[in-house]
């Protein structure tokens, strides 16, 4: 067995080896030729890293975000009305979301394990006067508003249910809001005004995700330059005030139970609210487990999208590889006839050719990733991209580059191969 093996190592040096040798001696006489054949190679497979990593980033990004919106949540925005009137013709039918739509749902769903309304605006002053122009929006929320979002707080607490019941003047600023607001210093058990109301600092919400645009009915909006107030705060009083047309809530968040339907319990709240709203259309329901399925499916559809157009690339390349080995097939046309002269088999020829077109693929293959993630890596950083270079979308387009580097060398081989070894010879 020993000795076998011996054998057939000592045939695969003596036979392949040499071949190697003599590959590598050929496509080194005629470097730029080799060269402008790679390129081909070089270019298709670094697009198509290039543009995995980029979508792969783009599409991370946004799951990122909706798994932490959390997959047992549900939540119910309120639709703004693009004009006054259409805003008329929706209170005609509802008058917006409510905490009676809160109680109607926790009424008749089974499985919420937390719920929050809350109530957002804009602030028109505050003290400390911000640092930017990008005012922080203030958000009336309860306290499980901290467990359903999984809110994590980086320094001080969340406020708690007795001080919502008394409407204490406290807040929680988040990352941004604290940049605004106080620079580097630490605003916890500092005074922070909100219009007309001063609120005291009791806590500093950790970083959140944050997406550039809207996410299925989530309008886009910086989620670390936030203030969180108990929601029966002074200041929504004084808003409300202002516009007798607002939403008494402009959200509702819940929880689920562990293993609930969640799409179900979507379907549900859909039907409640279509009934108590009379059909005026004035919330969206948003369910980050669907976001995330439909989410996972895009992206399968978009890899496909995005290798199969980089794969004309790799395409033209091969037709390039092809093309440069039969014309080399005609140069060494007398070299092939010696060969087959003095005992070399037509299986010879084919992978002496076939060798050849390996390398020009293997070495294409590699300049390409490596051009691939130089090129990810520049776009993430002239465009502010999240870019993510994948080890699938390496082998991928590696593997492809040397298929088709094979598949389309294995033309001018066996059409070498087949050569008759007379006309060869006297080949001029």
């Amino acid at each position: 067995m020993s000795s076998l093996t011996d054998t057939r190592g000592h045939l695969w040096s003596t036979d392949f080896l040499p071949e190697l040798r003599l590959g590598l001696e050929n496509l080194r006489a005629h470097k730029l030729r080799s060269l402008l054949t790679m390129l081909g190679m070089i270019f298709g497979v670094a697009a198509v890293v290039a543009m995995l990593s980029i979508g792969a980033g783009a599409q991370q990004e946004v799951m990122s975000f909706i798994e932490q919106l959390g997959v047992r949540n549900l939540i119910i925005e309120a639709k703004e009305a693009p004009d006054g009137q259409t805003l008329q013709k929706v209170r005609k039918l509802s008058s917006g979301l409510s905490f009676q739509d809160l109680r109607i749902i926790r009424t008749n769903l089974d499985g919420i394990s937390a719920a929050s309304p809350r109530k957002r605006f804009t602030p028109s002053k505050l003290l400390p006067r911000p640092l930017s122009t990008d005012l922080p929006v203030v958000y009336g929320v309860t306290p499980s508003y901290k467990t359903i979002a999984n809110l994590q707080v980086a320094s001080g607490r969340f406020f708690d249910e007795a001080e919502t019941t008394a409407a204490a003047p406290v807040a929680v600023l988040g990352e941004a809001a604290t940049a605004t607001l106080f620079g580097a210093d630490d605003p916890v058990g500092k005074f922070v005004k909100v219009n007309d109301q001063w609120f005291r600092v009791i806590g500093v919400a950790g970083p959140q995700l944050t997406v550039q645009s809207d996410v299925a009915g989530l309008p886009a909006q910086d989620r670390n330059n936030l203030i969180y107030v108990p929601l029966y705060s002074s200041v929504f009083r004084l808003e409300d005030g202002q516009s007798a047309q607002k939403d008494e809530i402009d959200g509702i968040y819940l929880q689920m139970n562990q293993g609930a339907d969640i799409t179900g319990a979507a379907a549900l709240i859909r039907g409640i609210l279509d009934v108590a709203h009379r059909g005026a259309g004035d919330f969206t329901i948003v369910s980050p487990a669907e976001l995330l399925a439909e989410q996972r499916r895009t992206q399968r559809i978009f890899e496909m999208v995005m290798v199969a157009i980089a794969s004309i690339s790799l395409l033209v390349g091969g037709i390039g590889i092809m093309n440069i080995m039969l014309a080399s097939v005609l140069e060494r046309t007398r070299e092939i006839g010696v060969r087959r002269a003095i005992g070399a088999r037509q299986r010879d020829v084919v992978r002496q050719f076939l060798i050849e077109t390996t390398i020009i693929s293997l070495t294409g293959g590699v300049a390409g990733i490596l051009l691939g993630v130089g090129l990810s890596q520049l776009i993430g950083v002239l465009a502010g991209w999240s870019t993510i270079v994948t080890t699938g979308s390496i082998v991928l387009a590696f593997g492809v580059s040397v298929f088709i580097g094979i598949v389309f060398g294995l033309y001018p081989a066996v059409r070498a191969s087949r050569l008759d070894p007379v006309k060869a010879l006297h080949y001029e």
